[in-house]
């Protein structure tokens, strides 16, 4: 056998083992929670046409698809977005529905990314979107699902930093930016180029140099105030402090920070976004937001927040910052002789009725680690259980 056969492709990886179970295990705590909101289950295809993922959605670039072509010579796409997907679905299952819509989802996303970048290709997300509901109350129990949701997982040590698209709008307003402008300086913004943001705005616009330095505690939307008087920009930070206002009701205010100075790869947000962050990992855990737009693009506009969580990601950040992962019990793990078989098979179901896990065999393994206990299938363990 060639032994390159074995090796998997480059982003990709096996999971297996201890580290499989421990993954379910976190995919399910964060179910558990989003499950608890009222959220309900759906499932997407794994492949799509191009277009649900294209420029005008505001998804990921086209370079960084994963492309293929079907026997009609349709062109499509490994989803490397949950989002759009449920806003097609959203369009095409709900279109005439006026009351709230809560869906969650998990499934794997598959991002072409550089070697360079050193991240996976393909990823877990879990997440939920809360469609038809345009109210700050919305906005306020989604970032509190995604709070109790990374909680749920034993993670403490983390901080969800929240922004609004308005504000960074409000000052392209203010400066009188086109949108072929706007679009570039968001890109030089968010790859931190300094340089090249002087050579976008006019003399006087220092308000763009002011955005990395918006990051913090509610304070900092005072601070913000003060570099603007548009009102667009000045509606974003009133919505900031009544989110901040009512998250202290759910008592996850402390888990929250604000930054201004967010600006998303994705295009399609309209609204507060926010992302999660913990140590001992270079990427976000978490990431979401409002796009009011999103679905109309698939039939009618209807008001939508979500968010996902990465799964990988969040795990590394679990095991490097030492938190235990429970994977429930163990098996017992059941010997026995050729001649007791069928007693061995009575006493394995008699376990598994009782939800306790059994492994039987008839040969003891060189290793029992990972057992909760090894019987020997004899006469006297028999009558003990009442065989």
């Amino acid at each position: 056998m060639k032994r390159n056969l074995l090796h998997t492709p480059e982003g990709v990886r096996d999971i297996y083992n201890g580290e499989c179970a421990q993954k379910l295990h976190i995919q399910d705590c964060i179910h558990n929670v989003i499950n608890k909101y009222g959220y309900s289950d759906i499932q997407t295809p794994s492949f799509e046409f191009f277009d649900i993922f294209n420029k005008e959605r505001g998804s990921v670039a086209s370079n960084y698809m994963f492309k293929l072509f079907d026997r009609e010579g349709n062109t499509l796409v490994l989803r490397p977005d949950m989002t759009p997907s449920i806003a097609r679905c959203a369009a095409k299952y709900f279109e005439n529905d006026l009351d709230p819509i809560r869906l969650c989802y998990a499934g794997n996303t598959f991002v072409n990314n550089s070697r360079y970048q050193g991240r996976l290709k393909e990823v877990t997300q879990v997440g939920c979107e809360l469609i038809n509901d345009n109210s700050i109350t919305a906005d306020v129990e989604m970032v509190a699902t995604l709070v109790e949701s990374i909680l749920s997982t034993g993670l403490t040590e983390f901080q969800v930093e929240i922004g609004h698209v308005g504000f960074f709008k409000g000052l392209v307003e203010e400066a009188g930016l086109d949108e072929e402008s706007a679009f570039e300086l968001r890109q030089v913004i968010r790859d931190k180029n300094i340089f090249r943001v002087g050579e976008l705005i006019e003399e006087g616009n220092d308000s763009f140099y002011m955005l990395p330095q918006l990051f913090g505690g509610v304070e900092i939307l005072d601070k913000a105030k003060t570099i603007t008087h548009n009102e667009t920009a000045l509606n974003a930070i009133k919505h900031l402090e009544e989110v901040f206002e009512l998250l202290k009701v759910y008592g996850f205010d402390k888990y929250v920070t604000v930054d201004l100075g967010m600006l998303s790869e994705l295009d399609y947000y309209t609204g507060i976004i926010f992302q999660g962050y913990t140590y001992d990992v270079g990427e976000p855990i978490a990431g979401g937001g409002r796009y009011d737009k999103l679905i109309g693009q698939f039939g009618n506009d209807k008001a939508s927040i979500g968010f996902c969580i990465t799964i990988d990601i969040l795990h590394q950040a679990l095991k490097r910052q030492g938190i235990e992962i429970e994977t429930g019990s163990k098996a017992k793990l059941l010997v026995c002789s050729a001649d007791m078989r069928e007693n061995g098979i009575r006493l394995a179901s008699y376990f598994r009725n009782k939800g306790v896990k059994a492994v039987l065999v008839t040969n003891t393994p060189n290793k029992t680690e990972a057992y909760d206990e090894v019987i020997e299938v004899t006469g006297e363990v028999l009558e003990r259980y009442g065989i």
